[in-house]
């Protein structure tokens, strides 16, 4: 992975799945409405014919499989590269292709009810393992590099917490809205860092890109800066990166979310009203524009 490509690719990926589930999550909330809403690892796509119900999981799969080989085989000499630092980036797509065929198999076999919460520990596993290789990686990433991957840890982590709340808590809305921005943010930042290690014109100013090897490991130090003042300044450039990627998720999600609360049905807002008159419960109310008061 240690290329522009190779962290561009699986960044374009991971980001088209987490908008995809953010649009899913945020559109079966506030239409279906709070009280039938469930927590989800895969939406199947709606469209005329049933072959492309799965589409998510068939594409997910695909790519896992595609991925670990790209991992262990080099090209375009067909050769086998056992290297450990690939094993471990095939490792992590692996456990990604046993959650999405274990999904796509419970589906087709009319299981999903029955292994709905096998599906939700395969998921979380995956971001679990994930968090695990990234921590303790045999590659050493030093530099402004390690810094970037010491910023993605925390977006892993967050995946691997808002799955297992979304295990836990299956009817929660944030706990599957924030997994869905988590994976949107980890693709965002897998590009970022493909642009900023690995292209010349998008390193920090005072710093060049390299790659060394050195006692029998390689060093992965894709940008080494010339002097403290530049890798100070790198550094604070990567965490601004890191807080504007989010603000603009953030900013996407908010504007969805207030795109389907609009197309909300009316009697959604007044459910609890009917449900406390139904009571017997006599609430004599007042509007004042957007304002309640009691008389």
């Amino acid at each position: 992975m240690g290329t522009f490509l190779g962290h561009l690719v699986p960044g374009l990926a991971l980001t088209l799945l987490g908008l995809w589930h953010i649009i899913n999550i945020s559109r079966n909330y506030f239409l279906r409405g709070s009280n039938n809403f469930k927590s989800q690892f895969w939406h199947p796509f709606t469209a005329s014919a049933r072959i492309f119900k799965y589409s998510e999981l068939v594409l997910v799969f695909s790519f896992s499989i595609f991925a670990i080989f790209a991992q262990v085989v080099n090209f375009p000499i067909i050769r086998l590269a056992f290297e450990l630092d690939s094993i471990e980036h095939a490792t992590m797509f692996l456990h990604l292709a046993i959650f999405s065929g274990f999904a796509l198999f419970a589906e087709i076999n009319h299981k999903t009810e029955t292994l709905s919460g096998v599906v939700g520990i395969l998921a979380a596993s995956v971001f679990g393992q994930e968090l695990l290789l990234l921590h303790f990686h045999s590659t050493d990433h030093v530099g402004l590099e390690g810094h970037y991957h010491w910023l993605l840890q925390l977006v892993v982590l967050a995946s691997f917490a808002s799955s297992l709340a979304a295990i836990c808590f299956l009817t929660s809305f944030p706990a599957s809205l924030v997994l869905a921005i988590s994976v949107t943010f980890q693709g965002c930042l897998f590009i970022n860092m493909g642009l900023f290690l690995w292209v010349p014109e998008f390193v920090p100013k005072g710093c060049t890109t390299q790659s060394i090897r050195a006692s029998r490991k390689l060093v992965h130090g894709a940008v080494t800066c010339g002097s403290s003042e530049a890798d100070s300044r790198a550094r604070a450039l990567a965490n601004l990166q890191f807080s504007w990627i989010l603000a603009g998720i953030l900013f996407l999600t908010g504007s969805l979310c207030l795109k389907w609360a609009g197309k909300c049905p009316e009697s959604e807002q007044h459910t609890e009203y009917e449900r406390l008159q139904g009571k017997g419960v006599e609430l004599p109310l007042s509007f004042d524009g957007c304002k309640q008061s009691q008389p």
